[in-house]
């Protein structure tokens, strides 16, 4: 145990070179397809540079198939390759993150290992890539090209190692953490949430994202949030247009300003923090989706908050239903106990929402049936269910363990 982990610089078999034909994608998905074991599989955004978050950069490893770096801007369609490994389990590390970009270009996988997943249901305190390779496998990752921009071309030779490496360790980090997993009793719970995330249906397009803007918690009024909606609504356009992140065109905090200010002309605006570098045409152009805010009548204006479903906040709930107050109080403190024992997050034990949902509304018979039944009816897995279901039918029973 005690051993200086290895710093790992070079890939095995050095950086291979990045594919953008189709002739080198066929050879790629034909040497995939004739490969042996999982696939590791990762993906590069160019989050904070680029509009969306579409991928820039695919790596893959199998046994018997080596490294592959693609490059998914020459080639856009990889169904064919994800075709050729569809039947084949695929090593990802954080799964959500990268699913989204891979199903844009064609790669949607049949099953999965989520190796961040598995590191925190197994109890490890840390789960990023670097430091799991480092305590399970004895290796450090240079982490230092995780941020940059990699719609950069061509790519420079020191991210390629990167990417590289990214994969070079992940099938050897999944048979480890299987091993884990098994020897605590935890493989089947893995498991299950590799096959919810797997056959979870794309997220749906999330309603007023403009409500989103960093800082909104500051607007109040109603005009006010119509200037944020307006300036938001612009800004995206203008980054959609020039394929750039929202926030180098207009910075939240800048939208938030000019929402509380509700400046009347352009001299009022560019007076404004965020506002004073930019150019007339542009300021114009904020101008105008300011006074367009500044127009709209009462019924046009958006409702102050989104339409709440589901219960209230729970630092309502004292006042509004202090036995279902005194019930989430009871069912957050087992939840917390019950992790604890487990070793794991509690929000990976069980979702807080489907905590307060059920809480908030009981089922009419407090038994193990009725509250497992409503627990998976709010998506918890079998599982999570069988190791949840005690803990929540004795805080709604008024029982404490």
């Amino acid at each position: 145990m005690g051993r200086a982990p290895i710093p790992l610089l070079e890939p095995r078999e050095g950086i291979p070179p990045v594919i953008a034909d189709a002739d080198a994608l066929a050879e790629v998905t034909a040497a995939f397809a004739a490969g042996s074991g999982p696939v590791a599989v990762d993906a590069e955004r160019a989050s904070g540079y680029r509009y969306g978050q579409r991928a820039y950069l695919v790596q893959l490893r199998r046994a018997g198939a080596g490294t592959a770096l693609i490059d998914p801007v020459a080639c856009p369609d990889l169904s064919g390759l994800g075709a050729a490994i569809a039947d084949t389990e695929w090593v990802l590390h954080a799964a959500t993150q990268d699913l989204p970009c891979l199903r844009e270009i064609g790669m949607v996988p049949t099953r999965l290992f989520d190796t961040e997943l598995a590191g925190r249901l197994a109890g490890f305190p840390r789960v990023g890539l670097g430091a799991m390779v480092e305590n399970v496998l004895g290796f450090v990752l240079e982490k230092g090209h995780s941020a940059v921009d990699w719609s950069t071309r061509p790519l420079p030779e020191p991210w390629l190692r990167y990417a590289a490496l990214d994969v070079e360790l992940l099938v050897d980090l999944r048979d480890a953490l299987e091993k884990e997993l098994d020897r605590q009793g935890k493989l089947e719970w893995a498991r299950q949430e590799f096959h919810a995330i797997a056959s979870a249906p794309p997220p749906e397009p999330r309603k007023d994202p403009w409500r989103r803007t960093s800082g909104m918690h500051k607007v109040r009024r109603r005009r006010q949030l119509a200037v944020v909606r307006e300036l938001w609504q612009t800004r995206d356009r203008i980054a959609q247009r020039r394929d750039v992140s929202p926030g180098k065109v207009l910075g939240d905090a800048a939208i938030v300003e000019a929402a509380l200010a509700l400046p009347p002309n352009a001299h009022a605006l560019a007076a404004l923090n965020g506002f004073g570098r930019v150019n007339r045409r542009q300021l114009e152009q904020w101008q105008v989706s300011v006074d367009r805010a500044r127009v709209l009548s009462e019924s046009q204006l958006p409702q102050p908050g989104q339409p709440v479903t589901g219960p209230p906040p729970p630092r309502a709930w004292a006042d509004k239903d202090p036995a279902a107050a005194a019930r989430l109080t009871a069912a957050r403190a087992g939840v917390t106990a019950l992790a604890e024992r487990l070793s794991m997050p509690q929000e990976n034990l069980i979702t807080p929402d489907t905590v307060r949902r059920v809480c908030w509304e009981p089922p009419a018979t407090v038994d193990a049936e009725s509250v497992g039944a409503a627990l998976a009816g709010h998506g918890a897995r079998p599982w999570q269910v069988e190791q949840v279901t005690p803990v929540l039918v004795a805080a709604l029973s008024g029982e404490t363990s």
